[in-house]
């Protein structure tokens, strides 16, 4: 199985909404590894190491967010396969960008 290391950001109303704890749950449900975070501008930010197949599943739910959201825009980039991939750890909530 290919596996894929992506940045992403979501602009929107996406802070003070559960986003972050929605995006663990997504990435979790997807067997993603990595990371999200809230950023002093407002996004929500982070990193996830993916099955090929799930990205699109991935994309999907940001796109959704949960209850209370208003997503604005979802950026996804892998830097052309140059960001490595994450091991083992399971998914965190960090408190702010890292």
């Amino acid at each position: 199985m290919t596996r894929r290391t992506v940045r992403f950001r979501v602009t929107g109303h996406v802070q003070g909404v559960g986003f972050r704890a929605f995006v663990r749950t997504l990435a979790l449900g997807l067997g993603a590894v990595g990371w999200v975070a809230n950023c002093s501008d407002g996004s929500v930010q982070g990193r996830a190491t993916l099955s090929g197949s799930s990205l699109d599943s991935f994309r999907e739910g940001l796109l959704s967010g949960p209850p209370g959201a208003s997503v604005e825009t979802v950026d996804l980039w892998d830097d052309d396969g140059l960001l490595p991939e994450i091991g083992e750890g399971g998914f965190r909530i960090e408190r702010d960008c890292l």
